[in-house]
């Protein structure tokens, strides 16, 4: 109490000098009391915390205990070690992984499935911590190879673990085209005996991960990986929903490439049918619009744009024809051919020709393989045909569509590393500055929360 008679008759003095040339109006002068009442509350509570914890007690003014927080907090961020930035996927699967494992987080298949259909995760508390009894059971329920499906992730649902490698890995699936499958298969095939083994996948899911390591350079000169050195010892690798699947519950098991593409295909059908479910709804087709809406959907395209498509197709498709699930796969799997396909487009460019649908599907089937429905070729057209002469500009359309092909990797807007404290203040500073009425002490309960409490 000692303490807080100190503190008023400080602010008592300086209220006096602060209202000293003041009018003397009694909303002014409430105003001050008001203000002088409210700082020696927050402080005396500041007082009577730091007594709890055995500190020493402020026997300064407002402006000075502000100044020593932000001294303690400068110092302390000086002696952390320096933070790295996240990539966009290491970001999301940080952002999506609701368990966590010996110190590891991991994704479950439905997180998975989520993170690449979903903007955001569904809202939760935290992540689930997992006993060993907890993997276990997961692993004991993981189907077997031959047993896989386009709904292998789904029938999984929570009872799984995918590790961040994995994650990587599963992501480069969706993206390639069937035709890179067997180059994909080769680069795991590291011996060249035409079988995929544990360690083989291990090793090269690994490449995935950019972590720098100042060995890395010395040991690769020398012809081994730390990688290899750390997965192909006894007991180092954490068995995972995707090896068991894969490899069998005792890692002995080995690939084909006849089993390799059928686990990549599956996934990808899989990811392409949860889509279209969301919007069929139970139907046996879905709409034009929502067909414009899911090609549209991770692209970078302003609101008004899209809007504007939306419009153009409602009046240049009155009447609603549905699009099947067979007519609507082939068309997303041409979209991994990018870039065949834009070589395909070239030709066109360079003799001026203009792109209609007959030459758009031409270009399709000779760059891909892929024979695309005719009015799914004109749906098409009407999205990204802007003035209606019946010819599409190719190099939006590629433009726009490689934006989709990433699935959902758009930076956040106010949390663009979620987990790096100093991005976070950043962001709380900025606000502070746009907002005067956001005191001090707003910031600094933000940044103890934040911070786990070491300021609390």
């Amino acid at each position: 109490m000692a303490a807080s008679r100190r503190i008023f008759t400080q602010l008592r003095n300086s209220t006096g000098l602060l209202t000293k040339n003041v009018a003397t109006s009694g909303t002014r002068r409430g105003t001050a009391v008001l203000y002088a009442v409210g700082a020696v509350g927050a402080i005396t509570g500041l007082v009577y915390a730091r007594r709890r914890r055995g500190e020493t007690a402020i026997q300064v003014g407002l402006p000075v205990v502000m100044a020593k927080e932000e001294e303690e907090k400068r110092k302390f961020w000086q002696r952390a070690p320096p933070q790295q930035k996240m990539s966009d996927r290491e970001r999301r699967f940080r952002e999506f992984s609701s368990v966590e494992y010996k110190g590891q987080m991991y994704m479950t298949p439905r997180d998975f499935l989520e993170s690449v259909t979903e903007e955001r995760p569904r809202p939760r508390i935290g992540r689930r911590p997992l006993m060993d009894d907890d993997v276990a059971f997961m692993l004991k329920k993981t189907p077997a190879r031959n047993k896989g499906s386009t709904k292998f992730f789904r029938s999984m649902h929570e009872e799984g673990i995918i590790s961040f490698t994995e994650y990587l890995f599963l992501l480069c699936i969706l993206t390639k085209p069937h035709a890179g499958f067997n180059i994909a298969f080769n680069m795991f095939d590291t011996d060249g005996n035409q079988r995929v083994d544990k360690n083989e996948f291990m090793v090269l899911q690994e490449i995935f991960r950019k972590k720098n390591d100042k060995r890395k350079a010395k040991e690769e000169a020398e012809g081994v990986s730390a990688v290899q050195k750390y997965l192909l010892a006894d007991g180092n690798v954490q068995d995972t929903t995707l090896l068991v699947h894969l490899f069998g519950a005792k890692g002995k098991d080995d690939l084909n490439f006849q089993e390799f593409y059928k686990f990549m295909d599956n996934l990808q059908t899989e990811i392409l049918e949860l889509e279209f479910l969301e919007f069929a709804r139970g139907m046996p087709t879905i709409s034009e619009i929502e067909f414009a809406q899911i090609l549209l959907r991770y692209t970078h395209l302003p609101d008004a744009a899209h809007d504007a498509i939306i419009e153009r197709l409602k009046d240049r498709i009155p009447e609603e024809k549905g699009i099947t699930f067979d007519q609507f796969k082939p068309f997303f799997q041409f979209l991994n051919n990018l870039d065949d396909f834009a070589i395909a487009m070239q030709m066109y460019t360079f003799a001026n020709q203009p792109v209609e649908q007959a030459e758009f599907k031409r270009a399709v089937k000779v760059s891909t393989g892929i024979d695309l429905a005719p009015h799914v070729i004109n749906t098409v057209f009407q999205i990204f045909d802007e003035d209606g002469d019946g010819k599409l500009s190719h190099k939006e359309f590629i433009s726009v569509m490689k934006d989709r092909i990433h699935r959902g990797f758009r930076p956040g807007e106010d949390y663009e590393y979620a987990d790096d404290w100093f991005s976070f203040a950043s962001c709380i500073k900025k606000k502070v500055k746009k907002n005067p009425l956001m005191k001090w002490w707003q910031y600094d309960q933000q940044s103890r929360r934040h911070s786990g409490g070491y300021f609390s």
